[in-house]
């Protein structure tokens, strides 16, 4: 049995991360966040004490991250920690700077000082966005990894910025450093700022559902466990150096994500009218990219990774999910679910 560090491993993606390694590996994992806004201990509910420690502390904290390497001497290091959310980054830019990019350089050089020091077997693992590629037009084909960076927004800025010190401590130093660069994730767990969990909660509530300008922004979407999967193949046999686009095949328009989600609940839990009503068309968000769309060939062709949840299925799961999963979303909208830090100490 090994252990890996997973940083961010409270947010969405993190956590759902931990689960499949627990569920389907025989790792132990030690979990680094700082419990941020989005950061949620609920969302690790029921996990075995004797495999999975929770930390509280800072990837900035180059000491404290030193210390867990050296403590835990894990083999690998999957990096989640970051800043994401598109609109807090255009009101508040320097935190993402602060998280994405000096939070990322602390932990390459905390890992480099640990991996030079006799962890041989040691691999790190920046988990990235496509976002870093800037939008497409109608009909371009989609990004591959030889696809130039192009961000538009100060959070896709941030992550672009990290994914090329990864590379530079990997063609530098030699550090043991793979790149994912992964589409929209949806699933369970998901903070209720993002659009599936944003829409799917107000309809449920009756409150408006606003679509930025006209809706027809297009994303991959990609289930988040299939997302995980992929993840663990790139630790395991991901190649130093190598960029592994991560995507869902199933690229649609914002708006017609918000149509299927509206007739899934009609179906499930019907109100007085069609929830497709409630939708309402806003001012569009400064520098909204237009359309992002992953070819995900290599990591297919190489580590013999596809998708296995197609939207529709995944789309329903993570409705049922929400629906059977009431208490912890209510607990973030009435913020019950920031009480849980209070008895944290931190690292």
């Amino acid at each position: 049995m090994s252990t890996l560090i997973v940083t961010g491993g409270a947010g969405f993606i993190g956590s759902n991360f931990v689960r499949h390694v627990l569920e389907t590996t025989t790792h132990s994992v030690v979990n680094l966040d700082l419990l941020t806004y989005a950061g949620n201990r609920e969302s690790l509910a029921g996990l075995a004490a004797d495999r999975h420690l929770f930390v509280q502390g800072d990837i900035c904290d180059t000491a404290l991250v030193r210390r867990l390497l050296d403590e835990h001497r894990p083999d690998g290091l999957v990096h989640f920690a970051a800043e994401s959310h598109v609109d807090r980054s255009i009101d508040d830019p320097g935190a993402f700077i602060r998280t994405n990019v000096v939070g990322t350089q602390s932990l390459l050089d905390a890992a480099l000082d640990y991996w030079k020091g006799g962890a041989h077997e040691f691999r790190f693992v920046h988990v990235s966005t496509d976002e870093v590629y800037g939008s497409l037009k109608a009909g371009e084909p989609e990004f591959t990894e030889q696809h130039r960076y192009a961000p538009n927004s100060p959070y896709a800025a941030s992550k672009a910025a990290a994914d090329h010190l990864a590379r530079a401590w990997q063609r530098t130093y030699g550090l043991p450093v793979m790149i994912t660069n992964c589409s929209n994730n949806y699933g369970p767990f998901q903070f209720p700022e993002k659009l599936i969990p944003l829409m799917l909660i107000n309809a449920l509530e009756g409150e408006r559902l606003p679509v930025y300008g006209d809706g027809q922004q297009r994303r991959d979407w990609l289930f988040v466990t299939d997302h995980c999967r992929a993840i663990l193949r790139v630790l395991e046999d991901g190649a130093p150096g190598r960029v592994y686009n991560i995507g869902g095949n199933a690229e649609m328009a914002n708006l017609d994500v918000v149509d299927l989600l509206c007739d899934l609940l009609d179906e499930r839990v019907p109100g007085t009218r069609p929830r497709r009503e409630l939708i309402e068309y806003v001012t569009d968000r400064p520098g909204h990219d237009r359309r992002y769309a992953i070819n995900a060939e290599r990591i297919r062709g190489e580590l013999g990774w596809t998708p296995s949840v197609d939207f529709a299925q995944g789309l329903a799961e993570t409705v049922d999910w929400y629906l059977a999963n009431r208490d912890w979303w209510q607990r973030i909208r009435d913020g019950r679910y920031r009480s849980e830090r209070l008895g944290i100490a931190r690292a």
